[in-house]
């Protein structure tokens, strides 16, 4: 086997990138992404594409976030893996899959050729997650009208909140950075996030029983690809009355009140209360998600 070249890509030569096959239909889940040339990398054999990844941020970040767009060839697991191994930036890897990518055959092949690739640059599962998108089709999920919505001006209301819930999370990401640093870096990595998306502060909103009680939080979000259910939280006191779904209709409302032609949202697969409540307010699945996480740094 000849010798693996790992290039950077830069303005000039970024239509590279396009010469590999897309057998997951990547392309699909990046219609609104915008990536820079130059954090784009492909790994080629014989002048031939065979590994590519696209790392992507936000428009005013310095680096790159995470990967979401990552590519390998039959056979070629330690290209892959010798492409992520080589990059700058040892970040988040999420793989982005058709829904039915597990009952069909090609389809999950090509899945574990990624995933292999994945482990073997250092990467770890952390979670498989759902991605639903609204469209107005759909109809708009009924406000219950059983809790009172208001913004709130002060971040320390929302990061109590967020402690509060994370208290008793099912989230993946939750459950990672309470395990590196507890509730306080779980509650404060939401509220960097959520000051980092383009949407207004001003949007973020608390949710009240008729008796003043804080029963949760919403946060209508755009990320840099558009509207998006940023946060929906129950504090555990009020759990079990199905606030959830209060709590993203509202959200949804309010996106659409200001403008979303469509809205999407997404959580883990093993968060079955949040995903029972997208598929009663009308949001499909449109597509998965498995996010790795980098852990053997050491080795690369």
């Amino acid at each position: 086997m000849t010798d693996l070249v790992i290039r950077a890509l830069d303005a000039s030569d970024a239509a590279l990138f396009d010469a590999h096959p897309d057998p997951l239909n990547a392309r699909a889940a990046h219609e609104r992404t915008t990536h820079r040339p130059d954090w784009k990398r492909v790994a080629l054999r014989d002048g031939t594409v065979v590994a590519r990844g696209a790392w992507w941020g936000g428009p005013d970040d310095k680096e790159p976030v995470n990967v979401n767009w990552f590519d390998v060839a039959e056979g070629e697991v330690e290209a892959g893996a010798a492409l992520l191994r080589s990059a700058p930036w040892q970040v988040e890897l999420e793989i982005n899959l058709p829904g039915d990518w597990r009952d069909r055959p090609d389809l999950a092949a090509a899945t574990e050729t990624r995933f292999a690739a994945a482990r073997a640059a250092g990467y770890e599962l952390l979670v498989e997650r759902f991605l639903y998108r609204w469209t107005p089709e759909r109809g708009l999920p009924e406000r219950p009208g059983r809790l009172v919505f208001g913004a709130e001006p002060d971040d320390a209301v929302f990061f109590d909140a967020l402690r509060r819930i994370h208290a008793a999370t099912l989230d993946a990401h939750s459950l990672k950075a309470i395990a590196e640093g507890g509730l306080d870096q779980a509650a404060q990595e939401e509220i960097d996030f959520f000051h980092w998306c383009p949407s207004p502060r001003e949007w973020w909103q608390t949710a009240r029983t008729p008796e003043g009680d804080l029963a949760g939080i919403h946060i209508p979000a755009h990320n840099p690809s558009g509207p998006t259910i940023g946060f929906i939280g129950v504090v555990p006191e009020h759990r079990g009355h199905g606030y959830a779904f209060d709590l993203l209709a509202e959200c949804t409302h309010f996106l659409v009140e200001h403008g979303a032609e469509a809205v999407t949202g997404a959580t883990d697969r093993g968060n079955f209360p949040m995903a029972a409540q997208f598929a009663k307010a009308g949001f499909p699945v449109v597509r998965e998600r498995v996010n790795f996480h980098p852990v053997d740094a050491a080795s690369r």
